[in-house]
């Protein structure tokens, strides 16, 4: 079955055709991240216009790639929450209207949900249950995952997500954005434990994540160096010439002070933000008693989280650990129709008035009340 996937959520267009839920057949992404670095963060009415321009050019590549035509695809699969409203809706408009032009099942998927199936297109020998870890820019949350679509949460962050802390970090150093990128790229060669940023307690069973404290450290430290954070986001864009693969040179390395380069800040603060989500990890792997985690979303593109994650898991009774392919982590569309396709299977089909949910939890706790 060939399940046409769209996602347009947040600042990333993709489309992806996959076939019975696991084999990629095509797909194409289209990145607005030059576009709202410049702002530095995320403009939804800019998103929301450029996923206008993208959309169809993206569906005929995607078809080209693949060799058919959209008749032949045997359902459509869109996220509709959560994300930015305008977003969302350029998506799943463009979904409603091939269902219904083309004939065809129409299934709304959970962007959430998603990026937690989006390990087992990568790892066919995933089985459920596990431990999922979404960790992104808008979202740092963890569940025990008993199917495609079926997500207990064990816990979720009190303040900023992951990637947020990240992005606002990265802001204060001045060293570009998006944040996730920008502080590893800069975290190169520098020492991770020049500094103690504190991590917090996790409460009693170590379940708590919270990002405030850590975000406020890093702020009160650049201002006992006398650093203008105030002037930071002017102060040069350290990474838009470097790529993972071609470090930052030493000559671009700025300095706060004499003792203390900006790499060793950035690499501080990046290994207590890691903590704090292995704490939290391993403390729902304890909870839910269960021995397979997965990490996914914006976030877990992190090399250092990777890393670490996978020698903590190793290190709590050979705890199985997943993560998928640094493509498959941002935001893409493999991933909506892979769930699609499970969707489908249990008769989950969306009809033509299916809505977006910008915030699910939001709409979820005022139906609670009513």
């Amino acid at each position: 079955m060939l399940v046409l996937g769209i996602e347009s959520s947040c600042d990333d267009t993709a489309v992806a055709l996959v076939d019975n839920g696991q084999k990629i057949v095509a797909g194409a992404r289209a990145s607005q991240e030059k576009i709202h670095a410049q702002y530095g963060g995320i403009v939804p009415e800019v998103a929301c216009r450029v996923h206008y321009e993208t959309m169809l050019p993206l569906l005929d590549k995607v078809c080209k790639d693949a060799g058919i035509a959209l008749k032949d695809v045997d359902a459509i699969a869109a996220t509709n929450q959560p994300g930015l409203v305008g977003s969302l809706y350029v998506g799943l408009s463009t979904a409603k209207a091939l269902a219904w032009s083309l004939n065809k099942p129409l299934v709304t998927v959970d962007h959430i949900e998603a990026h937690i199936y989006a390990a087992h297109l990568d790892d066919p020998e995933l089985d459920f249950p596990h431990v999922s870890v979404v960790v992104s820019g808008g979202h740092t949350d963890i569940f025990l995952s008993t199917g495609p679509t079926e997500h207990q949460l064990i816990t979720r962050t009190l303040d900023d997500a992951a990637g947020e802390c990240f992005d606002k970090v990265a802001a204060l150093l001045g060293v570009g954005y998006p944040g996730g990128p920008a502080i590893q790229m800069t975290s190169l060669g520098g020492d991770r434990d020049a500094i103690n940023f504190p991590r917090g307690e996790g409460g009693p069973e170590g379940l708590q994540i919270s990002f405030s404290g850590l975000k406020t450290a890093v702020l009160n430290d650049l201002r006992k160096r006398g650093f203008v954070v105030e002037a930071a986001k002017n102060a040069g864009r350290l990474l838009t010439a470097h790529t993972p693969e071609t470090p930052v040179p030493k000559s671009d390395t700025r300095t706060l002070s004499v003792k203390l380069p900006l790499a060793d800040i950035a690499a501080s603060f990046q290994e207590a933000a890691v903590d704090i989500l292995i704490r939290a990890t391993l403390a729902s792997t304890r909870k839910a008693r269960c021995k397979s985690v997965v990490v996914t979303g914006g976030v877990a593109a992190n090399k250092r989280l990777r890393e670490k994650l996978a020698a903590a898991c190793k290190a709590q009774k050979n705890t199985r650990f997943s993560a998928p392919p640094l493509n498959l982590c941002t935001d893409n569309a493999e991933m909506i129709a892979g769930l699609g396709f499970h969707k489908l299977v249990v008769g989950q089909v969306a009809g033509l008035d299916a809505d977006v949910l910008p915030n699910k939890d939001e709409k979820r706790q005022k139906a609670e009340k009513s």
